[in-house]
């Protein structure tokens, strides 16, 4: 999606606004003995409450409304009767649409004790996010996200996974320009346009470099198997850089 007035802009900050706020609520509440299906319980009241409608529920029938993956998954978990466990990884994806407009964040989580590896790789993951939607701006390649992010990758001694692209969103949960690397040297000749709606989701990770499906259809694992993180936003490209959609109420 290209926005072209302030209404389409009101329409999206409020849906990313709804979505970020599930999900920091999802993960305030999350504590072991807890099973994913009682998680995302919580996430879709809070989007019923707001009105909004779970995307990958409504678009693919995915089996929940919120995807939560845990270590070894790392997109797209089934919500199910897996009870989380002190020192999990938690990734938390929510994205859903209201008023015709789509939203899309997620971010991972520790279930205490935290380790310091662990802490350090999340630090770290956000940072890659951030330096990602960073090189938004109107005229610039799209490539310039992924090179950014790939050069903080090498430089810490991390890996990506190049099989999990960003994506623009909009008016709908996936459209235009679809499958944005966030590694380096995807070649990709595109330019960001002004008024363009996107992810930037980089997958970091201390070894993985794809994401393989899992039996059930859905579930993504890393691999090879290692600690794998995700940071997610929903960005529009303006002539001063972006401006990030998914912030929660407090920020």
């Amino acid at each position: 999606m290209t926005i072209t007035n302030e209404d389409e802009l009101a329409g999206l900050r409020h849906i990313g606004r709804i979505v970020a706020d599930t999900m920091q609520a999802m993960a305030k509440r999350m504590e072991p003995g807890m099973t994913t299906r009682e998680l995302d319980t919580i996430g879709r009241n809070l989007l019923e409450r707001e009105g909004a409608v779970p995307a990958p529920e409504a678009l693919y029938g995915f089996p929940g409304a919120t995807c939560i993956s845990i270590n070894d998954e790392i997109a797209h978990g089934v919500p199910g009767d897996r009870v989380l466990q002190k020192g999990d990884l938690i990734n938390i994806d929510v994205s859903a649409s209201k008023d015709g407009f789509y939203a899309d964040t997620g971010a991972s989580f520790l279930v205490p004790p935290i380790t310091p590896a662990l802490e350090r790789l999340c630090r770290d993951g956000k940072r890659a996010m951030r330096i990602g939607v960073s090189q938004v701006r109107s005229g610039k390649p799209i490539s310039a996200i992924g090179d950014a992010i790939g050069q903080f990758a090498r430089k810490n001694r991390y890996t990506l996974v190049e099989n999990l692209a960003s994506h623009g969103v909009g008016r709908a949960l996936h459209e235009y320009p679809e499958e944005i690397a966030t590694w380096s040297g995807s070649g990709d000749k595109r330019r960001i346009s002004k008024g363009l709606v996107l992810t930037v989701e980089p997958f970091l990770s201390r070894g993985a470099r794809i994401a393989m499906e899992g039996d059930d259809g859905w579930t993504l694992y890393s691999t090879p198997d290692a600690p794998t993180v995700q940071y997610e936003h929903t960005v529009v490209a303006t002539d001063n850089g972006p401006i990030v959609l998914t912030l929660p109420s407090a920020a």
